[in-house]
């Protein structure tokens, strides 16, 4: 019953993306033992470009790129190159798969529920890039201009290439170029006094953008038996922007803030068998990542400036063995163990005069390793079923302003099932007890915008969020293309991370991330991809997904349930594309959904509502080696509201001081990019 509300919803929401649903390759395994290959001729009538173009193409597959954590496990996202997750972090896995023309792809899997040799990565679908080796050099050169409505013009430059010779691969590419921050912008705003009278009004003017000047590299080749891809980045990413607020009488506010990063890595992946059955895979990786944060807020008769410098370096290695024990039963484990360094300095002064901040000056390192095992049972037809185990220790050491030293453990079991149960449909079950990572940032001082005088402390004193999450995901594949997945996940968490206040003699003065205690989150996803052939569009196609969200946890100040911050309640998108070969051309409608985010702390809660993206888009094809895209973006002008609810000491007295309303338009904008490729 509640599969059925869940579709009827999706139905009625969504308005989806992508080509006409590609046709599966009949040489390859068939949907009902779980992986479903599409080559290339699949694609034909969309012509891709790259092997992200093709990914996106997936009937019932939606694109995630994977989240930035410490180590390898979890890291990655849900594509794999040649059956490997990649070995890099800060070089995102869809720039990784820009950088495959399409034409070097020999297929596309989509393994759903696990297939033999493959690691999920603790997913239950994932696609799988299949490369052909092609041999000789191919690359492309791109140029794009972004007219942005403000007058501002930002221009881009990206080349890349590859090259095969003697069974080694040699990638390449080079970007350089400027782009916008949409979520600032031109508007009003008011604050209103806990009565309702308007105390301040004004008017905002708004803008920021970035630079993205980075090397990326990587190298495979035979040796000893086997085989070792070695990558590496150089990526230099600065950022400023500019807010001046005008007020309404005379005088003005002025905000100022540039953040520059700076990040290296190299890595490298080494695999090769060990007698007929068991296969090595051995991965290396190293990075540093330096950020400075300057932001400096003027106002009459106020001053506040906030600098933050801070190095991270994490160093890597991880060891995985695999071996079938049978034709339907296989082995996997494995060690990871990891080293990772943190030093932040952060000054905040008001007035000229400095002010201290908890955990402003912190040195932090922490150890860790990992020991896991997982069996994977195939049964019958379409029957999967998969069981494994990780163990996790760590030490955290402090000095500075804050000194400490803990250890930690935790065991983290995962059981899994996929059953193919003919008629295109598969049910999928997992029960896993997941634990987060840490986040750096959550130890140090910093500052969510100087404007506000919102400085938020560091607590390196953390342990880890835990949960254990039951998951139920059903897909039914309909004759013609349509996918419909629909997903339920119910997580029990425990330590809680949000942001908890900071007592001295009894009195709260601060806040920082802290661990509420026990919480929940419940989560509907669907996922709908529909052709519209039938319907009478010749190629074209709906896709789209929806996610709703609940989530609870005790506030530490009031003792009352609320939901837990930075979480959005709602999350959508949808897309229609269709494909016009006679024209050599494909256009469509991208809609991101808006969504809404609120922050709980000391004497203040925060709410972001952002409105719905809107973009339409063609691409035309002069050549076969030549594309031109143009965007038209932010149709329906986005607006970005900042809801600030501010109280006279701490929220739980429920003195209202007074609310800020910011509600900024970034306004239209329109992308122009041409690509020439080689070989």
């Amino acid at each position: 019953m509640i599969l059925t509300i869940l579709a009827a919803g999706a139905a009625s929401l969504v308005v989806a993306q992508a080509e006409p649903a590609p046709a599966p390759d009949p040489e390859r395994p068939p949907a009902e033992q779980g992986v479903i290959s599409y080559p290339p001729s699949a694609f034909a009538e969309a012509a891709p470009d790259t092997a992200y173009d093709m990914v996106l193409r997936l009937p019932g597959f939606a694109f995630d790129k994977g989240a930035v954590v410490r180590g390898l496990a979890g890291s990655g996202g849900n594509v794999l190159i040649d059956g490997q997750p990649p070995v890099s972090k800060n070089d995102a896995l869809d720039e990784l798969l820009k950088r495959i023309p399409a034409s070097a792809v020999a297929r596309i899997e989509l393994i759903r529920g696990g297939a033999p040799g493959v690691d999920m990565q603790g997913r239950s679908v994932i696609a799988n890039v299949v490369r052909a080796r092609t041999g000789g050099a191919q690359g492309a050169v791109m140029s794009s201009v972004h007219f942005i409505n403000d007058g501002r013009v930002l221009t881009s430059l990206r080349a890349e290439g590859q090259a095969e010779w003697a069974g080694r691969r040699f990638e390449g590419s080079l970007v350089y170029g400027k782009g916008p921050d949409d979520t600032l912008g031109d508007g009003p705003r008011i604050r209103f006094g806990p009565n309702g009278e308007v105390l301040i009004e004004s008017v905002v003017d708004g803008d920021a953008g970035g630079l993205r000047a980075w090397t990326t590299g990587a190298m495979e080749s035979p040796l000893a038996g086997g085989r070792l891809r070695v990558n590496g980045a150089y990526m230099r990413t600065p950022a400023s922007g500019e807010i001046t607020d005008r007020l309404t009488g005379g005088g003005k506010e002025y905000e100022y803030y540039t953040n520059v990063r700076l990040q290296r890595e190299l890595g490298g992946r080494y695999s090769r068998s060990l007698g007929a059955r068991t296969t090595l895979e051995a991965v290396a990786f190293q990075q540093w990542n330096d950020v400075e944060t300057r932001a400096d807020f003027e106002a009459p008769g106020l001053r506040r400036d906030f600098d933050l410098d801070k190095a991270v370096t994490e160093t890597v290695g991880r060891v995985t063995l695999r071996r079938p024990l049978s034709p339907t039963l296989s082995l996997e484990f494995g060690g990871e163990g990891a080293l990772n360094r943190l030093e932040s300095h952060t000054a905040f002064t008001l007035n000229g005069r400095a002010v201290p901040i908890p955990a402003a000056q912190v040195q932090v390192e922490e150890t860790r390793s990992e020991a896991f095992g997982t069996v994977t049972w195939r049964g019958g037809p379409g029957l999967t079923l998969e069981g494994g185990i990780r163990h996790e220790t760590s030490s955290i050491a402090s000095t500075g302003d804050v000194t400490l030293e803990k250890s930690l453990a935790f065991t983290k079991p995962r059981l899994s099932l996929a059953w193919s149960a003919g008629g295109g449909r598969q049910l999928r079950l997992r029960l896993e007890r997941e634990v987060g990572q840490l986040n750096f940032d959550d130890f140090v001082a910093s500052s969510s915008a100087v404007s506000t005088g919102a400085v938020l402390a560091g607590n390196p004193d953390l342990r880890p969020q835990q949960a254990w999450v039951s998951e139920a995901a059903f897909e039914q594949r309909f004759e013609g293309g349509t996918v419909l997945v629909a997903t339920l996940r119910a997580s029990d968490l425990t330590d809680v991370i949000d942001r908890a206040p900071i007592f001295v003699r009894g009195v709260a003065v601060a806040d920082a991330p802290g661990n509420l205690g026990d919480g929940i989150r419940r989560e509907a996803i669907i996922n709908l991809t529909l052709p519209l052939d039938r319907l009478g569009v010749r190629g074209g196609q709906l896709r789209g997904q929806g996610t709703w969200r609940r989530t609870e946890v005790d506030d530490p100040l009031t003792g009352q349930p609320r939901e837990i911050s930075g979480l959005r309640p709602v999350e959508w998108e949808a897309h229609f594309t269709q494909d016009l070969p006679a024209l050599r051309t494909n256009w469509g409608v991208d809609v991101l959904g808006g969504y809404r985010e609120r922050y709980f702390r000391l004497s203040e809660v925060e709410t972001r509502k952002v409105g719905t993206w809107v973009v339409v888009f063609a691409e035309y094809k002069p050549r076969r080696d030549v594309i031109l895209r143009l965007e038209l973006q932010n149709l329906g002008e986005r607006n970005v509201q900042r809801i600030r609810e501010i109280y006279v000491g701490p929220r739980s007295d429920g003195r209202l001081a007074y609310v800020d309303v910011r509600d900024l338009e970034y306004g239209r904008a329109v992308f122009v990019r041409l690509r020439k490729t080689f070989g």
